[in-house]
Formats: C-alpha cells, structure tokens, sequence
C-alpha cells in the first residue's frame, strides 16, 4: 500500500494532480481545498488513501493525518465510498464535521452530493462514538460531570465544542444549576 508521497506536481486534472516521484508520475484524486492551493512545479508531501478495486487502483491525496484517518472512519460506513467520503471532507472543516457528528446533526452531511438523508444518519450513527474516543479536543469530563447539557446548549448557540468546553472549565464549579453555568460560560465568551 502506498500511505504517503512526496514530489512535485507535475499537472493538475480535474479534481486530481500528477505527482511527479522519483520519475515516476502517480494520479492522485484530491479535494477542493487541496486542489485549489496546489500550483504547478511545487514540492508537496501528501498522506494517501491507495483504493484497489476489481477494475481499479486509485490513489486520493490529503494535507494532513487527521483528514486520511477521517476519510477512513468515513470509508467503514455502508454506502460511502471513496467520492463520497471526498465530497464530505470538501464541504467544511474536519473540526466542523466531526462537530457536527458528535452533536448528532447530520443537516451539514445532507448537503453532499452523493450524500442523502439515511446516509447522513447512519454517518452520525456509526461515527459518532468513535470521534468521541478519538476526539482530542473533546473533554468527556465536562459532559461526564454536568450531562452535557451545558455543552449541547453552549453548541446550539453555534459555539465550538472547544470553546463550549474551555468556557465550562472557567465557571466556578460549586456553581451546579445548569442556566446559571451557561449563563457564567457566555459571560466568559463574550469577555474574550
């Protein structure tokens, strides 16, 4: 399996670059974001994902380990194959989208194509345990301790888990009704 390259783009197809390694040209289908600061004769190192099918071989190209491990995560799930997972990764953030699997919204995960509604929801089903484990900016401890009610509430408000999270570990914790920490944690929001 090949998991990482590193050359100079030789050319840029549609939704895809030829990386030229060692003299050698490899296709490597990568996302939006990528493809859209990826320039000509530039060195780039990229993490892959080396899809092999019956009738296939494809390579698909990522900036960074957190987005192939969220590809893969995305790859487990019935129905989600590789163009997909893609799309997933190209709608937004990987913080944004695994935010919103954690919190149990699959509305950003509706809007890609490739993408419907039962599909979306068994995204949210299957992977939302497993970002919970593997989440490290997630501190299960506030949700352990208070019901994560302040969090989903401080998230509804279209907060970050991570601010939602930082803000709770500020409030005086002999504070124990719930309205009162989220009041004490919009307070310290607004402060910063």
């Amino acid at each position: 399996m090949i998991s990482f390259l590193k050359g100079k783009i030789l050319n840029k197809l549609s939704g895809s670059v030829i990386l030229l390694v060692n003299n050698i040209g490899y296709k490597v289908y990568v996302g939006d974001s990528f493809y859209d600061d990826s320039k000509k004769n530039t060195d780039i190192e990229v993490y892959t994902y080396h899809s092999v099918k019956e009738d296939s071989s494809d390579l698909y190209g990522f900036k960074s380990i957190e987005e192939l491990d969220l590809f893969e995560m995305l790859l487990s799930v019935s129905g989600v194959g590789p163009k997909s997972a893609m799309n997933v990764l190209s709608i937004a953030s990987i913080s944004d989208i695994k935010e919103s699997i954690v919190r149990g919204d699959s509305a950003l995960l509706v809007k890609v194509s490739g993408i419907g509604k039962k599909t979306a929801e068994r995204l949210v089903l299957e992977l939302k345990d497993k970002l919970l484990k593997n989440m490290g900016d997630y501190d299960l401890s506030v949700d352990k301790s208070f019901g994560g009610d302040e969090i989903n509430a401080l998230i509804s408000l279209g907060y970050s888990i991570s601010e939602a999270r930082d803000a709770l570990n500020q409030v005086d914790s002999r504070i124990s009704d719930v309205g009162a920490r989220i009041k004490e944690a919009l307070k310290k929001m607004s402060k910063s």
